[in-house]
């Protein structure tokens, strides 16, 4: 048993697949140190910077004098607490939900929603560049899982329409995390509708930076007139609390019918430690910072719209995106160690993504956008990745 084990650890390395953690040290932001150097930090979804953010520290702060280090016991049993209540009544609130209900992560709240909704019987379609977490949380509810290619809604409902289930899921992404577009969540929206489908949106990479309030994809598309508000009853929406709220966990919004169901019926919700009650005090506070950053919001837009007007490539390609994910598409995993390596030498950080995150031939440098950063900053990298593709030809 171990022989295999080792052997498909050396085929990662072999293929240049295998992956390693940087041991960080210090506080995080623009700038990380690792390995006892500092580097200008292109990786990081802490798109607004509030994991640093003063009044966040000081709510948490308060938050554990006020309620202790940890709960003890799952919502269940004893430990839903009154801020976790007022966390998921605010947020709620705030995107136009009747309810909402708190998880200890993305990928936790992404296997619980949708392994409780769905069974044998059913029927899930997903988007074919959607996270592992959802694909995860398909095969655990073992319902038939279709994927359809990425944002084409006529296959979408081509697939939809062969299906005889019952109960039928559209899952997707609404900034899709290796490519940084956005799904086409007003056309779902009107498939959703029109064949009685659920319409699962995890937005853990639009919530804080998209919609002029930063309330995320729905908002995005309700400031563009494309959707309207209340928002459709089929709509379940998931936003993590780690990338734009710059702390921990995840929440999920719907009608309070379905948020009942889920307290009832999610194994991930209810077999499980409940986040630290100082948590939720200190995303209260998040949630507000994240309403009025607008300067925030507007700093990342520009430094993305920078980027994308003065990197001029010849040959890697950028990926089309407007969010603050931008990909530079290198094509093969060696020169993606390359650049990255590259990178490295001259002080910045940005990773370098290879299947299975993404498919084959499209090993990419994925570059992240924050507030934290400056456009002197932009200028580095843009330098840089040129330089280094000038002399692509010499390795």
């Amino acid at each position: 048993m171990l022989d295999q084990i080792h052997r498909e650890l050396q085929s990662l390395k072999d293929n240049h697949l295998f992956r390693t953690r940087k041991l960080l040290s210090g506080r995080l932001g623009s700038n990380l140190s690792f390995n006892h150097q500092n580097y200008l930090s292109f990786c990081s979804n802490d798109y607004l910077g509030l994991s640093q953010n003063q009044f966040i520290q000081d709510a948490l702060i308060e938050g554990i004098h006020l309620s202790g280090n940890g709960m003890g016991a799952s919502h269940l049993i004893s430990g839903h607490h009154e801020f976790h209540e007022a966390f998921e009544n605010a947020f709620s609130e705030a995107l136009y939900f009747e309810r909402a209900l708190l998880f200890s992560s993305g990928y936790m709240a992404n296997m619980g929603v949708i392994s409780a909704l769905a069974g044998k019987d059913d029927a899930i379609f997903s988007d074919k560049l959607n996270h592992a977490s959802l694909n995860d949380a398909a095969i655990l509810s073992r319902a038939s899982h279709k994927r359809y290619r990425h944002n084409d809604m006529s296959h979408l409902e081509e697939l939809i329409r062969e299906s005889k289930s019952k109960v039928k899921i559209i899952v997707t992404d609404a900034v899709f995390s290796m490519d940084g577009d956005i799904a086409d969540i007003p056309h779902l929206i009107q498939l959703a509708e029109a064949y009685d489908t659920y319409l699962y949106i995890d937005d853990a990479h639009g919530f804080g930076v998209l919609g002029k309030e930063g309330k995320g994809v729905l908002q995005h598309f309700a400031d563009l007139e494309k959707i309207n508000t209340p928002y459709s009853s089929r709509l379940i929406y998931m936003a993590t609390l780690g990338k734009s709220a710059g702390i921990h966990g995840a929440v999920v919004a719907s009608s309070n019918s379905l948020i009942e169901y889920l307290v009832q019926k999610s194994k991930q919700y209810i077999y499980t430690t409940a986040i630290p009650a100082f948590l939720a005090f200190g995303l209260k506070e998040s949630l507000n910072q994240i309403l009025n950053a607008h300067e925030a919001r507007a700093h990342v837009k520009d430094l993305v719209a920078s980027f994308r007007i003065h990197i001029k490539l010849k040959k890697l390609s950028l990926g089309n995106s407007l969010t603050p994910i931008q990909p530079v598409i290198v094509g093969n995993e060696i020169n993606a160690l390359r650049l990255n390596k590259w990178l490295i030498d001259k002080g910045i950080y940005v990773p370098a993504i290879r299947p299975p995150s993404v498919p084959k031939g499209t090993s990419r440098m994925r570059i992240s956008f924050s507030a934290l950063h400056s456009h002197e900053d932009v200028k580095k990298i843009i330098k840089n990745i040129i330089d280094f593709e000038s002399n692509l030809d010499a390795h």
